[in-house]
C-alpha cells in the first residue's frame, strides 16, 4: 500500500444538478444536490484513497463549522488530514456548482486559496518517512516550497496539478518530476501547447502532459512527444475529473511508465464523469 501527501485547496463544494444554469434574475429548480468536500488536491487525494491507497491531506481548514463538514466527507473516503492553519476560525472557501443535465457541462463560482494561505509552514517529518508521492495543486506556494525542498533530500517525487497558472509556480516546477497540466494552464507569455512544454522543460521538469477533455492528451517525456487518445463517453458530469484524473495518475505512475499511467487515469477520470458529483463513481469502480 502506498502513501501519497496532497497539498492545496479544501472547499466545500454545493453541486447542483438542473436543466441549465439560472439567467440573470432567474430562480431554478435543482434535479438533484450533493455537498462533498472539494477542491484539487482534496478530491485528488480521494481517489487516491479509493485506488487502494493511503491519503494525505495538507490544507486550511480550521474551527468554523463548514471545516466540520468537509472533514465529515474525508472521513468517510478515509482520507487523513493535516490542517495547516488548526486555529483559523473563518470559513474554507465555498464553491457553488451547477451541472447542466444535458451536457453534463459545470458553472462554478467560488473562492479559491487567496484568502487563505499558509506562510511556510512546518509539517511533522515523521510523515514523509511513509511518503511515496506527493502532489501540489498551486493553492499553496510558500508550504509547497517548503515541502519540495524535504522531498528533494528524502527523493520523493512531486506531480504538478497545473489547473492554472498561479504566481510563484516558478520556484516549485525544478522539484517536479510529473506536471499533469490543463488546457488552462498558462505559464507567462505562453499561448499554445508548444510554448508550455518548451517552458517547462526549461525549468526542468522531464515529464510533462496537458489534457484537453475528451480531445487526446499531448505529452513530452524525456524529449518524446505524443498523443493519448482518452475514452470517449456519454458525460452526466464533468466536475473534478481533472481532480479524480490527479489522484489517480498519483495512484498508476507509482507502478506504470508514464504514458501507461496516463491511460489508466484517463480511464478512471472518463468513468467518473458518468455519475453526478465527485463520490458517486467511487461506488461503481471496478475492481
Amino acid at each position: 500500500m502506498k502513501t501519497g501527501l496532497f497539498l492545496g485547496l479544501a472547499t466545500l463544494d454545493l453541486i447542483y444538478l438542473a436543466e441549465k444554469p439560472p439567467g440573470e434574475n432567474q430562480k431554478v429548480v435543482a434535479a438533484d444536490c450533493t455537498i462533498p468536500a472539494g477542491g484539487p488536491a482534496t478530491n485528488a487525494a480521494v481517489a487516491f484513497s479509493a485506488l487502494g491507497n493511503v491519503a494525505v491531506l495538507a490544507g486550511v481548514l480550521g474551527t468554523h463549522a463548514i471545516a466540520q463538514l468537509i472533514r465529515a466527507d474525508l472521513a468517510e473516503y478515509d482520507v487523513r488530514i493535516i490542517d495547516l492553519q488548526p486555529g483559523r476560525s473563518h470559513s474554507p472557501p465555498v464553491s457553488s456548482i451547477i451541472v447542466t443535465e444535458q451536457t453534463g457541462d459545470r458553472a462554478v463560482i467560488s473562492i479559491n486559496a487567496t484568502k487563505s494561505q499558509v506562510d511556510s509552514q512546518a509539517i511533522n517529518p515523521d510523515i514523509f518517512t511513509s511518503v511515496n508521492i506527493i502532489l501540489f495543486d498551486g493553492h499553496q506556494i510558500p508550504a509547497s516550497l517548503e515541502i519540495a525542498q524535504f522531498a528533494k533530500s528524502k527523493n520523493i517525487p512531486i506531480v504538478l496539478d497545473g489547473g492554472s497558472w498561479k504566481p510563484g509556480l516558478e520556484e516549485i516546477l525544478p522539484f517536479v518530476k510529473w506536471a499533469v497540466c490543463s488546457d488552462n494552464f498558462h505559464p507567462p507569455e505562453c499561448d499554445n501547447s508548444q510554448q508550455i512544454f518548451a517552458y517547462l522543460s526549461a525549468a526542468g521538469i522531464p515529464n510533462i502532459a496537458i489534457t484537453r477533455g475528451e480531445k487526446p492528451i499531448q505529452y513530452l517525456s524525456n524529449g518524446s512527444f505524443g498523443n493519448l487518445e482518452v475514452p470517449q463517453i456519454q458525460a452526466a458530469d464533468t466536475l473534478g475529473a481533472g481532480d479524480i484524473f490527479h489522484g489517480a495518475f498519483c495512484h498508476y505512475i507509482l507502478q506504470e511508465n508514464f504514458t501507461n499511467a496516463l491511460a489508466a487515469a484517463a480511464k478512471v477520470a472518463s468513468d467518473s464523469c458518468k455519475y453526478f458529483g465527485t463520490r458517486q463513481w467511487i461506488k461503481n469502480l471496478q475492481p
